[in-house]
């Protein structure tokens, strides 16, 4: 009974931290529309429409995303988490979450629930840390692209200036905020 309490206070906790964030981009989102409507010339109808495509486009990414995040959190054993990527884990968890993020494919849609729903199930800041890092400046999946646009020089410095920055993140992060 105590881990179902324990969920509803950090899902409570979690809707209380989205609040401010929610208000502030309705507020920017009204006055945009306002503003559209007052001095545009329709520009407000096309930026409605263009944000339902973006919505449309979205949205099966976004709920299959919370579905994988909630997953982990009640399937995924406990000793599994803190063995691999708990706050216990030290430098082996590190390591883990900075190759899972530089690995892992996707935009913020994808990435920032998993991380979020590992978080919630016991996943250790300073993996978590090196995990975001590494999927920011990393980013595998990018690299083709990357390399095609602007070539194999300029990816290879980048990488190679960046390489050490999630591990080095991750360990930050447990030195300052253990818990």
């Amino acid at each position: 009974m105590k881990p179902i309490k324990m969920m509803a206070d950090k899902r409570k906790k979690s809707s209380m931290n989205m609040l401010v964030p929610t208000i502030i981009m309705g507020v920017i989102a009204a006055a945009l529309l306002v503003y559209g409507w007052v001095n545009g010339q329709g520009q407000h109808v096309a930026g409605l429409r263009s944000a339902a495509m973006m919505t449309i486009n979205v949205l099966p990414l976004l709920i299959f995303a919370f579905i994988i995040a909630g997953m982990i959190q009640t399937l995924l054993p406990a000793q599994l988490i803190s063995r691999w990527v708990g706050a216990e884990s030290g430098i082996k968890g590190i390591l883990v979450g900075t190759l899972t993020g530089g690995f892992m494919p996707g935009g913020p849609y994808t990435s920032l629930p998993i991380a979020a729903g590992l978080l919630r199930a016991g996943a250790g800041v300073g993996t978590m840390v090196a995990f975001i890092t590494a999927w920011s400046l990393w980013a595998v999946a990018r690299l083709p692209m990357e390399i095609g646009i602007l070539g194999w020089k300029f990816t290879s410095i980048r990488l190679i200036c960046t390489f050490f920055f999630p591990p080095i993140a991750g360990l930050i992060a447990n030195l300052f905020f253990p818990k």
